[in-house]
Parts: C-alpha cells; sequence; structure tokens
C-alpha cells in the first residue's frame, strides 16, 4: 500500500487507515485479529482507535493482539483522548486529564509510546495554551512521537496550529486533524480544509464511506446485520438516508457501474485522493468488508467521475466562504 507523509512532518502512514470504534463491544477479538492481520499483509500501518471507544476495550484488545500477531514496529497507533462521560462535560481538555487519559492508553495498548496522539474535541472549558501544553508534554517525554488534534472547526484548528507553530523547537506542530469528511459529509471544505492545507496539517477523514450508506447497501431496505440496525448505532447512520444522500448515493452507483468497479470504491477513492488528505479511516465489521476497501489501492478515478461527483454533492457554500466578487 502506498505511504504517505502526515501533514508537513516526516511521518509516513498508509493512505489507508483501520479504524478500532466497535472493536470490544460489537467486534470481538477472533475478528479484530483478522482484520489486523489483513490489514497488515496489505501493507497497512495506521490503525487509529481513542480512549472512549468500547470504555477501553477497543485499546485493550490491540494491546493484546499487537503482543503475539503482528510486530509493534510495523503498525503507526493513533489514538485520542479528552472525550468524557459526563452529561455536564461531554469534553475535557486540561492539562491533567489529557494526560492521566494517554498514561491510561498506553497501559491498555501496552505500549511505552503512541506514534499519534488526537485531542478528540475542542473544550472551551479550558484554555487552548494548556490543552496544547499536555500534547507538548507528551511528545517532550516521549509518550507521543507526533500529535494532532479531531473535531475542530476551521478557526480552532488555525487558532491551535498556529500557537503551535509559533514557538519552533519548544511547541510541537500539529501533524493532523481527524474530521469525518466523504461524499455526503463535505462541511470541512468551507474551513477546516482550507486551514489545514494552509498551515501543513495532515486530514485523517473518519466514516470516509458516509457511515456506511455510500456503499449503496442501505437503498432498498436496512441489512439487519448492519450498523443501520444496530441499537446503539442506527441513530449515527439515520441522518445519511434522506432524499439528498439517496441522490448522491445513485450517482456513486452510476459511476461504479461504469467503471465496473463497486459503490464502495468509488466512494473511498474520491475521499483518498482529495487535496490535503492523507488517510481516510476505515471501520469494517469484519475481514471481507475490509479487503473490499482495501482493493481500492489499485482503483484512480477518471477525472469526469470525479466532476460529476464533485457537482452532485456539492455543499452550498456561500458568503463569506466564497470569493466575495463573484457574489
Amino acid at each position: 500500500m502506498e505511504q504517505r507523509h502526515l501533514g508537513r512532518t516526516g511521518l509516513r502512514v498508509s493512505r489507508i487507515g483501520l479504524g478500532t470504534l466497535t472493536w470490544g463491544r460489537d467486534t470481538d477479538q477472533h475478528d479484530a485479529a483478522d482484520l489486523l492481520k489483513t490489514f497488515w499483509e496489505a501493507g497497512g500501518t495506521l490503525v487509529d482507535t481513542a480512549d472512549v471507544y468500547g470504555d477501553g476495550e477497543s485499546e485493550y484488545l490491540l494491546g493484546q493482539l499487537m503482543e503475539g500477531l503482528v510486530p509493534r514496529r510495523d503498525l503507526v497507533i493513533s489514538t485520542k483522548a479528552g472525550s468524557v462521560p459526563d452529561p455536564d462535560r461531554r469534553f475535557d481538555g486540561s492539562r491533567g486529564h489529557l494526560l492521566a487519559a494517554l498514561d491510561g492508553s498506553l497501559a491498555r495498548l501496552g505500549t511505552d509510546y503512541v506514534d499519534l496522539w488526537h485531542v478528540h474535541a475542542y473544550d472551551p472549558g479550558t484554555p487552548l495554551e494548556e490543552t496544547l501544553q499536555a500534547l507538548d508534554i507528551a511528545v517532550s517525554s516521549g509518550r507521543a512521537r507526533y500529535a494532532g488534534v479531531s473535531n475542530f472547526c476551521g478557526w480552532q484548528l488555525a487558532k491551535a496550529a498556529t500557537w503551535q507553530l509559533a514557538a519552533p523547537g519548544t511547541r510541537t506542530r500539529l501533524a493532523s486533524t481527524q474530521m469525518e469528511y466523504s461524499l455526503l459529509q463535505r462541511g470541512v471544505e468551507r474551513e477546516v480544509l482550507p486551514a489545514a492545507l494552509d498551515l501543513g496539517v495532515g486530514l485523517l477523514p473518519s466514516s470516509p464511506l458516509g457511515r456506511g450508506v455510500l456503499t449503496g447497501k442501505y437503498r432498498q431496505t436496512t441489512p439487519p446485520d448492519s450498523r443501520g440496525a444496530s441499537e446503539h448505532l442506527a441513530p449515527f447512520v439515520e441522518p445519511y438516508l434522506d432524499d439528498t444522500a439517496r441522490h448522491i448515493v445513485d450517482a456513486v452507483t452510476t459511476a461504479a457501474d461504469g467503471l465496473a468497479v463497486t459503490p464502495l470504491q468509488v466512494a473511498l477513492a474520491w475521499v483518498r485522493d482529495r487535496p490535503g488528505v492523507a488517510a481516510p479511516i476505515v471501520g469494517a465489521r469484519n475481514a471481507q468488508q475490509l479487503t473490499a476497501a482495501l482493493s481500492v489501492e489499485a482503483l484512480s478515478l477518471p477525472d469526469e467521475i470525479c466532476r460529476a461527483l464533485d457537482d452532485v454533492s456539492a455543499p452550498l457554500h456561500r458568503y463569506p466562504d466564497h470569493d466575495w466578487s463573484t457574489l
């Protein structure tokens, strides 16, 4: 699998990442082992998790598999901290919480360091410089090799990345930002992606298949074994089952038919090759699904197909996102 630099850093990652959101909850140890081995054998390196996935079970399971299945040195392990199970405070970006959470992640993963550590979300209750100082401490102490953010809007990302660049050699530059991005969700193109491109921050798209909807499996009905039929994940899928999404999925399916490939391959190739994207994070349910996703390695979409998909999925961006002189 092709390797790409993550942002303006020396870290290289596979251009498809493996997501572990359901590990330890819906994905058991046997299926997780099959997924990790399939990914590794295909040349994949970037494995993404978080301290809250499965209440920590995702990290623990990944750590168990790294012991005997896949060499630690062959993987780029990315995890996140900052989400908390508190209805009054969803995110805690305080220095104390973040560093304690990182120590917990390292213990569950059974490793001395993570390759990439993200702040899971912006915390308005904590000064941003305090949150970012936790990243500096993590890297300077060797507990994380690189650092990034997740779910920061455009101004938040720009402020954070600029703050880190203001003291080179002292502060850790942001390597990445992880955000939802797909043909069904192009909101990052308004401000996040331009900021990331300008500041040298690599984009790691989550839900690159539109929460599974872009595979086309929901066109007629909801498969009983799908996330859309799952009690705790159905609300996650439901927003992308409207008429607007259906129109885009139809276009993806038409493109796939014309290229003799699958809708999954078309949707994933589109987001993988967008400017600024380092590696979409794919969360497959089993090794068969992952193999289907990894088969996109050999596919590059023709320019005319990309333009057609751009047009059919184009979000409505007006003032001040577009050049005023054209309005």
